[in-house]
């Protein structure tokens, strides 16, 4: 279901309120992802910022220490939202920060919910190893549903740029899965595709096991080429796109390619030890994508 929504009728103040709450979120949040978002003309900018909000805070309500039940219910509770938010009646802040952007980016109703369907994957069973078709599934749900929604606001939806949406986003999230590899174990997560486990002799190991495993570093360089692979043929579609509109995609691919061989130099047998990309490598690469 694409955008359709229904007029509203609520106040300038209601909405003005809305975006002071979703420019918090995202402001609290120090992600990658606001470098990015500054380079767009402001009501692009607003539109993203309501979008990753809603991802925020539904990424919030898988992770928070409750009991799996209640974290299902809040989950429902944002299902209900997207409903009310396309009846033209969002309840809460940050569905009527998405109001406006739903109508303005015709933005798909089934690219919210599919960011649901991923938490919920998260919190019905803590995914542990899972199959390489279970781990495209989260990868195209968490990630290449934001990036289906970031392309409309971009204002690039040809054919190639939802190509690139599900592609970049896999890769992006593939990186990330690598970054955090001990922080997940610790939730008693791990999200490294099952049979590449087995493939390097990790077989049924808890994530802890697998945190300290000499076959570890082999299973992580292996995952690494395949988002290398889905970084080149992102660049390769870019190439069919309008560059210029789709500056934040391509200042997140370049971010995120600079943080994988940053993991990759710090070795993938040391996955306790953190690495991040600083706040001037940060600043470089937004300089480049607005000069360019």
């Amino acid at each position: 279901m694409t955008a359709s929504i229904a007029s509203s009728d609520g106040a300038t103040g209601s909405t003005a309120t809305a975006m002071d709450h979703v420019r918090d979120i995202v402001a609290r949040s120090g992600s990658s992802f606001l470098w990015g978002m500054r380079i767009l003309p402001s009501h692009r900018r607003d539109a993203m910022y309501a979008i990753y909000a809603f991802c925020r805070e539904v990424d919030d309500a898988a992770d928070e220490p409750d009991a799996p039940e209640a974290k299902l219910e809040k989950l429902s509770s944002w299902r209900r939202e997207i409903a009310r938010l396309y009846s033209g009646e969002p309840a809460g802040p940050v569905g009527r920060a998405l109001q406006g952007p739903v109508v303005e980016f015709s933005l798909p109703a089934e690219e919210f919910l599919a960011v649901i369907e991923g938490m919920e994957m998260d919190v019905r069973s803590t995914i542990v190893a899972p199959s390489f078709e279970e781990f495209t599934l989260y990868c195209r749900r968490v990630a290449g549903a934001v990036g289906m929604l970031s392309i409309r606001v971009f204002g690039e939806t040809s054919a190639a740029a939802q190509e690139l949406a599900v592609v970049q986003g896999e890769a992006l999230q593939i990186t990330n899965i690598l970054r955090d590899v001990a922080e997940d174990a610790e939730r008693g997560r791990l999200y490294l595709p099952g049979d590449l486990l087995a493939k390097h002799g990790m077989a049924d190991l808890s994530p802890n096991e697998v945190l300290d495993h000499p076959g570890l570093a082999a299973a992580c360089a292996e995952l690494a080429e395949v988002a290398k692979r889905r970084f080149a043929h992102a660049r390769a579609l870019l190439a069919q796109c309008d560059r210029r509109r789709l500056r934040p995609a391509r200042l997140m691919l370049e971010s995120y390619d600079r943080l994988l061989r940053r993991l990759e130099a710090r070795g993938w047998d040391r996955p306790r030890e953190a690495v991040r990309l600083s706040r001037l490598e940060k600043l470089w690469v937004v300089l480049r994508y607005i000069l360019f």
